[in-house]
């Protein structure tokens, strides 16, 4: 059979550029490409970079869907189920929500495609598709298959360096993907990783976890034997990552340049009220603690929880100067289907918008309890200019001088100039850019 594997096109936030869209693959779909067996021809198509071609022969369309690219891949579908061209569809958002999916696919893969994908080959060939392939119980982390990295274009985006070490995580917060049904956490046998990392062939990695520490001894065996790999790396944990000072000594000496850490909120009734266990008092502490040893911090926080108001904005912006955060990814609290606070909120009729083009943290869909929808708009707005003004990008300047160079690239270049940059990439290839600001930062490649 002929393939076809596409990403839909992404909608972009207000501060966004096509630097998002084209940050990395799917390496959901590189994934698939593993499994592929030989005697399949495999066309693989994003979206974000190249536009589909409606009339290529082929047998079978592979679709990965997350939330708000739904209404998107219905389209995409649609156009090639009027051809006779069987469609399947997996992803996070089938995952978590496959009653809602079901019908506007030929199939869906519920969950990891490792077991299932060769059954939905065959049964694909044989015309015999059936609507759902399901099969996770007690799925391995050695059964994680490894995404075809030598089949990515590089000109294409700025980082292909990105590597798995689990899937999944072991928390359960209201408002996250992990608490929706059919989710699972398990760990990468760390030769599998270090083969990923040797594999790639670079010293700068993207180790793209939802929960890098989700089992700590897991973490400390990985870093332990990465110690003469001589890398820069980065990775998203919690808060809980104070409690282990000695994993974050190890995280120094093997050469990790920033943490991004689930925040989420200065006030500790609305992190209580979404599950999260995280505690407003330790922050100063755990913030010292990664400076202290020469780790950046990228911020991630979400505003419109039930114990925000509208001054939660300039308290919030307040606290991540004073502390010297060097990145924020900001976002509008969103219940996402399937999870714990959807249900939560549709029971008290707070929903209030369905469309999911507009489930990408950038929009207000329910009705917030403090304020209104504009407050919690604008506020989310504003958060991104004032945190990204230049005062401010000088009053968080990283105290430790080997951290100012990749602080002023990102803040610089990919926020504050981040159109400019975008225009400058129809020039320069991606991959030379995205090299340029890993020299430049790390002096690696």
């Amino acid at each position: 059979m002929k393939i076809m594997l596409i990403q839909p096109k992404m909608n972009k936030r207000p501060m966004d550029t096509d630097l998002k869209t084209r940050m990395a693959p799917s390496l959901a779909l590189l994934t698939l490409m593993r499994l592929t067996s030989k005697g399949h021809e495999v066309v693989l198509v994003n979206e974000n970079i190249e536009e589909i071609d409606y009339d290529c022969e082929v047998d079978l369309v592979g679709i990965t869907i997350t939330l708000d690219v739904m209404p998107r891949a219905c389209r995409v579908a649609e156009k090639f189920r009027k051809r006779g061209v069987a469609i399947v569809a997996g992803g996070i958002h089938v995952t978590c929500c496959p009653e809602d999916c079901l019908p506007h696919f030929d199939a869906i893969c519920v969950g990891a495609a490792e077991r299932v994908w060769a059954h939905i080959l065959e049964d694909a060939s044989n015309h015999k598709l059936k609507k759902m392939y399901h099969d996770m119980e007690n799925f391995r982390g050695d059964e994680i298959a490894s995404p075809r990295y030598d089949n990515i274009d590089k000109n294409k985006y700025l980082y292909t360096n990105v590597i798995t070490t689990s899937r999944g995580c072991p928390n359960r917060c209201d408002f996250c993907y992990n608490s929706c049904q059919n989710r699972f956490y398990v760990q990468r046998p760390v030769a599998d990783v270090l083969s990923d990392i040797k594999g790639l062939g670079t010293r700068h990695v993207l180790f793209i976890d939802d929960n890098f520490i989700g089992v700590p001894a897991h973490t400390h065996e990985l870093l332990g034997e990465i110690r003469g790999f001589h890398l820069k790396w980065s990775a998203a944990v919690t808060t809980k990552i104070l409690d282990y000072p000695d994993l974050l000594d190890l995280m120094a000496q093997t050469g990790c340049q920033s943490l991004f850490i689930g925040f989420e909120s200065i006030n500790n009734t609305a992190l209580r009220g979404v599950n999260k266990n995280n505690q407003f008092e330790k922050y100063k502490q755990l913030v010292e603690a990664i400076h202290s040893r020469g780790i950046m911090v990228n911020a991630s926080m979400v505003f419109g929880l039930d114990g925000d108001g509208p001054e939660v904005f300039a308290k919030t912006l307040d606290w991540l100067v004073k502390n010297r955060i060097e990145t924020l990814t900001s976002h509008i609290l969103t219940p996402y289907p399937g999870t714990t606070l959807y249900r939560r909120m549709e029971e008290s009729g707070r929903i209030l918008d369905h469309d999911l083009t507009h489930y990408n943290t950038a929009h207000v869909v329910f009705e917030p309890k403090n304020m209104t929808a504009e407050e919690l708009y604008q506020g989310y707005l504003w958060m991104y200019k004032q945190f990204y003004s230049f005062g401010n990008i000088i009053r968080r300047m990283p105290k430790h001088k080997v951290q100012r160079k990749p602080y002023l690239i990102f803040n610089l270049f990919y926020r504050k100039f981040g159109k400019f940059t975008s225009t400058l990439s129809r020039i320069i290839p991606m991959r030379v850019l995205g090299r340029l600001a890993a020299s430049a930062s790390y002096r690696v490649k």
